[in-house]
């Protein structure tokens, strides 16, 4: 399979760079996975495509305001940090730009209150750094990061919990599990009350979800793993639901992944936690889930290759192609899509 074959034209105006003022007025395309039939509705629709005993599986993971702006101690060049992975020991996997002017030693400046120290340095852009500072780190953070939006954004985000999902819990994210921030906790009651069963898993995104892939030959593209964890509880929810033959529903590519990566380790369900890998991509053997609820990705991108593995290459760009005609808003901020 040739990256060229997951390519399709975006006009650029179709790039949503705000949020939709109300989270759950965006856009939603139902598209059937086995026969490309599209329906055109809005997200607060997803009630009524769901069904009593339906399980929705949600990623909880928080995103940290996880890109700093620094100078390097020595030359004053200024710096750009994206926090990746807490390595432990205040150590963490970061993306450096300019790369190329970061050496072992290197000590980057961004406050009274931190500094990091280059400790390490690994191909693509990737540093490991060792962060210098006293008090609480989240709370430095919240005073001196951004929020990590995608290079395509370039409006600046008045209100930083809007690339929040509003169940987002457990920190470590460097970009938002985007699917999710079209729920709202009114959305998510109604959703209870037909009985629907919800559900959380946790995976913090990093590099692996939004690397771009560069080989022509996608099976040379390297994944770059990802943290997550599931409970006792959501797994023997999961198993029973399975055993019980209803339909499990994943919110996100990230949720995706994370289910896909323990049931094909275990051949079932299981309290765990560890780094994926998984990539995904037509011809994969989905064993978890049934459908997804996802936002419309990049082209040439490993979002787009695993929704074409879910439903095909064909349904897949052919949705992509009345998205486009009919308008819809495309990635972060966008709309969103859901295979069934």
């Amino acid at each position: 399979m040739k990256l060229s074959d997951f390519d399709y034209e975006l006009p650029e105006n179709l790039i949503a760079q705000n949020p939709i003022k109300v989270r759950d007025q965006s856009r939603l395309m139902i598209l059937d996975k086995n026969t490309g039939k599209i329906k055109h509705k809005h997200f607060y629709d997803i009630v009524e495509q769901l069904s009593e005993g339906d399980v929705l599986v949600l990623n909880d993971t928080k995103v940290i305001p996880a890109r700093l702006i620094g100078s390097k101690e020595e030359t004053n060049a200024v710096i750009e940090l994206l926090l990746l992975k807490d390595l432990g020991e205040n150590i963490w996997e970061c993306l450096s730009r300019p790369a190329k002017r970061l050496k072992v030693g290197t000590i980057i400046n961004f406050s009274s209150k931190l500094k990091a120290e280059v400790v390490n340095k690994k191909e693509e852009g990737i540093v490991h750094v060792h962060l210098i500072y006293e008090g609480i780190l989240l709370e430095i953070l919240d005073e001196l990061g951004s929020m990590p939006l995608p290079p395509y954004i370039h409006e600046k985000l008045q209100d930083k919990n809007r690339y929040q999902t509003i169940y987002a819990k457990n920190i470590g994210s460097a970009a938002a599990p985007t699917a999710g921030l079209h729920f709202t906790k009114e959305l998510l009651e109604e959703l209870k009350e037909k009985k629907v069963e919800i559900l959380f898993i946790t995976l913090h995104v990093g590099l692996g979800t939004f690397r771009p892939v560069e080989v022509d030959n996608i099976l040379d593209h390297h994944m770059h793993s990802e943290y997550y964890e599931m409970s006792e509880e959501v797994a023997a929810r999961l198993n029973q639901a399975k055993k019980e033959k209803r339909k499990i529903y994943a919110v996100g590519t990230t949720t995706t992944r994370t289910l896909e990566t323990i049931i094909h380790k275990y051949h079932a369900f299981k309290a765990c936690h560890g780094y994926t890998d998984i990539f995904i991509y037509p011809g994969f053997e989905f064993q978890a889930i049934d459908g997804l609820i996802t936002n419309f990705h990049l082209p040439k991108s490993t979002l787009l290759m695993l929704v074409s593995a879910l439903a095909s290459r064909e349904i897949i760009l052919n949705a992509y192609h009345i998205a486009v005609k009919e308008k819809y808003r495309f990635f972060s901020f966008g709309d969103a899509m859901f295979i069934k």
